[in-house]
């Protein structure tokens, strides 16, 4: 097992202190539009605002994170995600401050996995990339229980949430929870202040805004061209799409085909997680960069299991399907990211190329949370729902296994 650098563990505690709070943020927007009364297509929207915030400071913040120490980049990041779910307290629309959560997130993603590539060599990224996805895919389990938690009638009739609203003055349903959710964002930010700095810099490259757009249209057009850069950005993009339309969808047919409420809906995921973490640690144990390729059948197999949702409807059978499709989406998707940050930092830098890989696979992500809360407006049931995106994954992987293949041939040729 590979070595981790000095402050590769704090930086693993400081994402998932982060992205807990950006799970358990989700679901009490949710909770907080449905006491609203707002129509369910205004579900997956907030998603859709969340990732605008990637896609439309895509161009910037890529170089903005190679500009200075990407920990200190981080804990500004932190910072907006704070201010977002403070403005939430204090009252602000639900929509708004969650896609503020976002501006915080796209500007993190490209430090933490900047960072990443400056620490560990080429070799090792595979495993650490394992880490990463291991420790997001616990926050977004634990973050998701919690955020049920908060929100479920258990906790806000308690004695204790009584005890601390009337402490604090808070006067608001979910007040407490919010403010659970600020001293995350808040413990994130001082477990960055603990991570060293890389030493690495790079050129500057102007911030005017012709000139940031000339150089990130270029960067774009570099790694697309890239044969394998390529094929793994189209590969991880497909899969952050179907995966932030499946986070909404698992949450829709349990509640709809297994009759569970919306906490133990959220519960529910838990078992994609844990699949996707067993996934991750296989990926780490069995694959090396040089044949990250070679996962791309369990993507395939990720498309043609995904029907069986239709057929289960107990939630034991649920729990197993689940367990199969996040391992085999953890399996696949982990050495595509460690085969594209590779790439990227050899194409481009560990900012710039993080930056048109997290544009990519947000505009991904936007387009598939329009496309299904469009089908949710129009009242296309569960069923429906389930057979388009593996309709999507199949035909999709079975795209770029045949691009791999062909040119292999071409290069042994």
């Amino acid at each position: 097992m590979p070595s981790k650098p000095r402050g590769f563990y704090v930086l693993i505690g400081a994402q998932f202190a982060s992205a807990l709070a950006d799970n358990a943020m989700l679901l009490l927007v949710i909770a907080l539009l449905q006491t609203q009364g707002r129509a369910a297509f205004w579900i997956p929207l907030i998603k859709v605002m969340f990732t605008l915030s990637y896609v439309l400071s895509g161009p910037w913040v890529g170089a903005w994170s190679d500009s200075r120490p990407k920990h200190s980049v981080m804990m500004r990041a932190n910072g907006f995600k704070l201010a977002a779910c403070i403005a939430l307290l204090a009252g602000l629309d639900p929509v708004a401050a969650f896609a503020l959560t976002g501006l915080g997130a796209a500007l993190y993603a490209p430090a933490k996995y900047g960072l990443i590539t400056e620490l560990v060599p080429a070799e090792d990224l595979v495993h650490a990339n394992a880490w990463i996805e291991v420790s997001a895919v616990c926050a977004a389990l634990f973050g998701v229980m919690l955020g049920g938690a908060l929100v479920s009638d258990t906790w806000l009739n308690s004695g204790l949430c009584a005890y601390l609203q009337n402490d604090w003055g808070l006067n608001q349903t979910y007040a407490v929870s919010m403010a659970a959710v600020c001293l995350l964002y808040l413990l994130s930010a001082l477990l960055n202040t603990r991570i060293p700095d890389s030493g690495k810099r790079y050129a500057s490259s102007g911030w005017h805004i012709a000139s940031v757009w000339h150089h990130f249209v270029d960067d774009q057009r570099s790694l697309w061209r890239d044969p394998l850069g390529g094929i793994s950005l189209s590969v991880t993009s497909l899969f952050w799409g179907v995966g932030a339309s499946m986070h909404l969808l698992v949450l829709a047919w349990a509640q709809a085909m297994l009759d569970l409420n919306l906490t133990q809906a959220a519960y529910l995921q838990a078992g994609t997680a844990i699949g996707v973490m067993a996934g991750a640690a296989l990926a780490a144990r069995c694959v090396s960069l040089v044949h990250a390729p070679r996962v791309l059948s369990a993507g395939i197999g990720l498309g043609l299991a995904l029907p069986l949702m239709t057929l289960v409807q107990t939630w034991p059978w649920a729990l197993a399907l689940t367990l199969a499709l996040g391992m085999l989406g953890g399996f696949f998707v982990v050495p595509m990211n460690a085969m594209l940050q590779a790439r990227g930092v050899q194409l481009l830098s560990a900012g710039r190329s993080i930056s048109v890989q997290n544009t990519c696979e947000n505009s991904s992500v936007l387009l598939l949370l329009c496309a299904y809360s469009l089908l949710v407006y129009w009242k296309v049931p569960v069923q429906g729902l389930v057979w388009a995106l593996a309709a999507l994954i199949v035909t999709g992987m079975c795209g770029m296994t045949w691009r791999y293949w062909h040119i292999s041939r071409l290069a042994l040729a």
